[in-house]
């Protein structure tokens, strides 16, 4: 047996199994981007009007729907960036840049790509078991 040659069972995740969790993890934080760009959209409908007049409350409420709307705009496209990160090797630093720019703490990620890894729109053991090892590695960093 030549020993140079080196076998690897059980090792781990390969690359395209990386590869292959990067893009399920994409993926599902696009669907949570799209999810909470509808959430805006349907909050911004709610909005009154400039010629609606209304009571003292109702401009307090529309004040809380607007903030609402915005919240939920801004995180959807944190989501969307986020997504384009993964898969590239300082993929925690961009998130983290991509984070300030918004002008939110780097963790405000973690719950996202937590739940993007436990909703993987794949039946890829390998790629569902990279995919948890890349979100608790990107949790880490993130904070």
């Amino acid at each position: 047996m030549d020993p140079h040659i080196e076998f690897d069972f059980g090792g781990g995740p390969g690359l395209e199994d990386q590869a292959n969790a990067a893009a399920a993890l994409a993926s599902a934080l696009v669907r949570e981007a799209q999810s909470l760009a509808q959430a805006a959209a349907g909050l911004r409908a709610c909005l009154p009007g400039p010629n609606d007049a209304g009571p003292l409350s109702d401009i307090r409420r529309a004040r809380i729907v607007a903030q609402a709307t915005s919240d939920a705009a801004l995180r959807a496209a944190l989501l969307l960036e986020a997504a384009d990160c993964l898969g590239t090797p300082d993929a925690a630093q961009r998130m983290a840049r991509a984070a300030e720019r918004a002008g939110l703490p780097a963790a405000t990620l973690v719950p996202a790509l937590r739940a993007a890894a436990l909703a993987l729109p794949t039946d890829d053991g390998a790629a569902r078991i990279a995919a948890s090892i890349m979100a608790q590695e990107l949790a880490q960093a993130l904070g």
